[in-house]
This record gives structure tokens, C-alpha cells and sequence, in this order.
């Protein structure tokens, strides 16, 4: 055995990381609002003042989750998309995938993104909504793309498009990690039954 085939032990979570998957798994079970940061520390087994010492604030912890997943969901995004010779069908297809990969990789942090972004503060409120309205705008016009092309029927692409990810946005509340379906095979059939009503 050489050392490169040599697998070496996963690194424990930083206390970061912890206090952000904990905060998480609360602010998904009782909101963000009814998270204090006491109960925060109770979890985590930890005195309250010194979670200060590594965070500055709950809010904190929200602006993390909630702009960690819109990064990655422009991510997935801009992989699906991004061979522009591709019919618009398969791209919008991946795009759909994409978005259930992300909801489905950490439902809890799916669900206070979807969800609890409304306490956030001002400016970055404004800058996530501006966000959702961008990403949703990428799916609009895509959808447009094929409309135009003939390779889709919809009566609107904006109702299209709200349609499409109200129903991807869904999924967090039913999917559950230790189901029969992995994420791959729910992604796929999502996507198959979406497009179904779009295909020409």
C-alpha cells in the first residue's frame, strides 16, 4: 500500500461548524425567532457568554445559511446551463436537479433558507431578495429560451417558472434522508414529471 492509497481519519467539525448545525436543526424545528441564543448554547452544551466568543450573533448564523445555499443553488445553476448548445430542454432539466441536489443535501438548512430568511435585517434582506429574484429570473428566461424555440409550451414563462419552483421548494418538507428514493432518483423524477406539461 503506497501512502497516497493511505485514507486518513475526517477532521473532527470546527466548534463553528458545530454551532452552525445545531443552530440550524433549531431554527428549523421552532424558527429563528423563537431561537434563543441561551438555548442555543444549552445544545451545544456550552455557557452562554462563550458562544460569543465565536459568533457575534444568531442573525449571524442565519445570513450564513441562508446565502450559503443561494450560492450553491447559483452554482448548480450555472453548471446546468452552461453549455448553451444544449437544447433548452436538458438544461432546464439539469437546473431542476441541481435545485433538488441542494435541497436535499441539508434539508434542515433547505428549510431556513426557504423559510426564515425573513428575519433577516436590513441590508441584508434587500440582498436576498435581490438574490431569489435573480435565480428565479435564470429559470424565466431559460424557459423563455424554449418557449421561443418551440421546444416548450407553457401558456407564461413567469407562471411557469413559479410553478416549477414552488413545487422543487416543496421537498423539504416530505423528504426524508432514510427513504427508498435517493436524492439522484428524486431529482430525476421530479424532473420527469415537471417537464412532462412543458415538453412540445
Amino acid at each position: 500500500m503506497t501512502s497516497a492509497s493511505v485514507l486518513l481519519p475526517t477532521p473532527p467539525p470546527t466548534r463553528k461548524a458545530q454551532i452552525a448545525r445545531t443552530a440550524t436543526a433549531l431554527f428549523r424545528s421552532q424558527g429563528f425567532a423563537a431561537t434563543s441564543m441561551r438555548e442555543l448554547a444549552t445544545a451545544l452544551g456550552l455557557e452562554a457568554g462563550s458562544l460569543y466568543s465565536h459568533i457575534k450573533s444568531k442573525e449571524e448564523l442565519l445570513h450564513g445559511i441562508c446565502f450559503g445555499r443561494a450560492e450553491t443553488l447559483f452554482a448548480g445553476f450555472g453548471e446546468a446551463t452552461a453549455d448553451a448548445t444544449q437544447p433548452v430542454a436538458v438544461q432546464l432539466r439539469r437546473a431542476i436537479e441541481a435545485h433538488v441536489r441542494v435541497l436535499t443535501r441539508d434539508v434542515a438548512a433547505a428549510s431556513v433558507f426557504l423559510h426564515e430568511w425573513r428575519h433577516l435585517s436590513e441590508p441584508a434582506r434587500t440582498e436576498f431578495v435581490a438574490l431569489r429574484e435573480r435565480y428565479e429570473t435564470g429559470f424565466r428566461q431559460l424557459i423563455q429560451r424554449g418557449l421561443d424555440a418551440g421546444e416548450l409550451r407553457a401558456p407564461d414563462a413567469a407562471f411557469a417558472t413559479l410553478t416549477l419552483l414552488a413545487s422543487l421548494n416543496w421537498l423539504p418538507t416530505w423528504y426524508q434522508p432514510e427513504g427508498k428514493l435517493s436524492p439522484d432518483e428524486i431529482a430525476h423524477r421530479l424532473a420527469e414529471q415537471l417537464l412532462s406539461g412543458m415538453k412540445s
